[in-house]
């Protein structure tokens, strides 16, 4: 993405829901060189731990709250009023799954699925911006949405969020004040009928088949091999050892600057 800090309507903050909060820990641990400080002791929270690369926060592992939740990578977007852009979201066919609420003074939070049923959250900062590093290796650097309707997401995201759309033959970015972060690939036929609708954050790597190496020996099976995507980055998907999906990428002079990638879980 070509912004290094939280931008209204941006992604701000990526959360893992995992059934093993310490075999995740050590996983990510391994791949990414994070580490995990305390798990908040308030008991609402469960143990959910912030991830950091030195002082700065990079992710949330968490537990899973509800007997139907997913183990699942989770993207939350900044917004500047929480209950203004849920309202935003019914309004363009969206369903609201919990909030608006107060997450004690970090900030306001709703979670949310879009009309194919992506979910997806929203967060009105208060003493929690987000993420403090984007882009570096081992941090949130490109999200992407996986869909079965293209047209009608890019109806959703930009009603809702105001993104812009830069669309190629092969590719489309989301972008905000000019700035891209993100994209949207097609669920089609190639894919298997099970892979659902998601959002899948990518995490930077200095070297993708290193990483996915790495990865693979600590539990993870590999979705989508080290590939160098025609102009855009090398990448790889990878399934954690609970479950969760997330990407991986480089670009092609092996800098952590970022650009589309151009596929999803499951491909």
């Amino acid at each position: 993405m070509e912004f290094d800090k939280p931008v209204i309507g941006g992604p701000c903050w990526a959360e893992l829901g995992t059934s093993d909060l310490e075999a995740a820990k050590r996983f990510y641990g391994e791949v990414f060189g994070w580490h995990c400080a305390a798990p908040d002791p308030r008991p609402e929270l469960r143990g959910y731990t912030v991830a950091r690369l030195g002082d700065a926060a990079v992710a949330g592992i968490g537990p899973l709250f509800r007997p139907t939740q997913p183990v699942a990578w989770n993207v939350s977007f900044a917004v500047a009023d929480d209950d203004a852009a849920t309202n935003r979201v019914a309004d363009a066919g969206g369903t609201v799954i919990r909030g608006p609420m107060d997450i004690f003074d970090e900030g306001r939070r709703t979670v949310a699925l879009d009309p194919s049923g992506a979910a997806f959250q929203l967060w009105q900062a208060k003493e929690f911006a987000g993420a403090g590093v984007f882009n570096r290796p081992g941090a949130l650097g490109w999200v992407e949405l996986a869909t079965r309707d293209v047209k009608r997401a890019r109806d959703f995201y930009t009603g809702v969020f105001g993104w812009s759309v830069n669309a190629s033959e092969w590719y489309t970015q989301w972008g905000m004040h000019g700035m891209d972060f993100g994209g949207v690939t097609a669920l089609h036929e190639r894919f298997p009928s099970d892979v659902p609708p998601q959002w899948l954050p990518y995490f930077a790597a200095e070297d993708v088949d290193a990483t996915a190496e790495v990865a693979a020996r600590a539990g993870a099976r590999l979705l989508q091999e080290p590939v160098s995507v025609p102009h855009g980055p090398r990448m790889a998907v990878l399934c954690d050892p609970q479950g969760a999906a997330l990407g991986v990428y480089q670009t092609e002079d092996g800098t952590d600057e970022e650009t589309g990638t151009g596929t999803a879980a499951g491909s």
